[in-house]
């Protein structure tokens, strides 16, 4: 995607090591940082560094070929990858993309494990792009379909960061967007803020205006407000896990979101690529829901006129908070599926239709 007229990717090798944009500096602050092990990938996915769960795949990945370089032994290798799965624990791209590297890393000998830990990490980022690129083929024509119907610009809302930031290009909710925009498609998008970590407020709104789609950030409880008014045409969002009969989890509040959306009859789409659902795990309640640091909910990070970057508190001193990162969305309020395939009906049928070949392991799920 385009950042200040020129293309960019969200991580890419630079020498022995790895690069990324530092995605607590934004919207700010354009700051490219290099990791040089296993151990630095992980603090960059548990500080948010590198956020979304695509991209927290990739960076995975890429986390256990700076670890074989090191250190190729099976035994070094599994204690990157328990560090590296435990750096987030929602989102099961970071688990997929460990546990592909190490199977094929673990298949060779430790002399070669170097070399193909690195090009097996490239091949999952250049999927990614692939994936992504796709969903952003399929939704376009959800969104051309509305432009056609209504004969002015599609309005969309969107919640959390699902555009390239959150992936290594493309995004996944946003990828339907750029692709519409691009296309001469007439959109706007309503970006929550999504609290605490804002990043709707943050990202979405930065990576937008960069690539000059028209938009306009709401707090998130207006949400709502604006599906009631009819100013919203179609909901999409993305999503960190989604179970094999549909359920998803994403930020905390896309459920309330799904739930206006019902009420209000707008369609709302959750933008999955394959690697981000879980065949292994039927309902949605079994998912862990990662807690993070109560500060992120009683203080808030931003930027002073002076231009100083500055932490307040928002809460009483000793007031108690809990930071639940997550929530989940049931099946039966998701209209539909955007994946690499297409679109499919938010539910275990759907989903297979497009993914047959992981009827074998749906099935075994079912008898468990």
């Amino acid at each position: 995607m385009r950042v200040e007229g020129r293309s960019m990717r969200t991580i890419w090798r630079e020498g022995e090591a790895v690069a990324i944009i530092d995605q607590t500096r934004l919207p700010h602050e354009l700051v490219t940082r290099r990791l040089q092990s296993s151990e630095e990938v992980a603090e960059a996915i548990r500080t948010m560094r590198v956020r979304g769960a695509p991209l927290i795949g990739a960076a995975a990945a890429y986390g256990m070929a700076l670890a074989a370089a090191r250190d190729a032994a099976r035994e070094t290798l599994e204690k990157a990858a328990a560090t590296l799965v435990a750096s987030r624990p929602t989102a099961v791209n970071l688990r997929w993309a460990v546990t592909r590297v190490m199977r094929a890393i673990l298949a060779v000998e430790e002399k070669e494990r170097p070399a193909l830990a690195m090009r097996e990490a490239g091949e999952i980022v250049e999927e990614d792009v692939a994936i992504n690129r796709a969903i952003g083929e399929h939704g376009m024509g959800l969104i051309a379909a509305v432009s056609r119907e209504k004969g002015r610009p599609v309005e969309i809302l969107t919640h959390c960061n699902a555009g390239w930031l959150a992936t290594v290009d493309w995004g996944t909710a946003l990828a339907p967007v750029y692709r519409a925009f691009d296309e001469g498609i007439a959109v706007h998008v309503w970006v929550a803020e999504t609290r605490p970590r804002n990043q709707g407020a943050h990202l979405t709104a930065w990576e937008l205006a960069e690539h000059g789609v028209p938009h306009t950030l709401v707090v998130d409880s207006a949400a709502g407000h604006l599906m009631r008014e009819g100013l919203v045409d179609l909901a999409i969002v993305g999503t960190d896990r989604t179970t094999a009969e549909g359920d998803v989890a994403n930020k905390i509040g896309t459920y309330m979101k799904a739930l206006a959306a019902r009420d209000n009859g707008v369609p709302f789409y959750v933008a999955a690529p394959s690697p981000s659902i879980d065949w292994e795990l039927g309902s949605g309640a079994l998912i862990p829901i990662e807690r993070r640091d109560p500060r992120e909910v009683t203080h808030i990070e931003g930027w002073s006129e002076e231009g100083r970057r500055l932490v307040v508190r928002l809460s009483p001193e000793r007031c108690p908070a809990v930071n639940y990162a997550f929530d989940v969305t049931p099946a039966r309020l998701v209209t539909g599926f955007i994946t690499e395939r297409g679109v499919s009906a938010a539910s275990r049928a759907g989903l297979l239709a497009l993914f047959p070949e992981h009827r074998e392991s749906a099935t075994r799920e079912e008898r468990c």
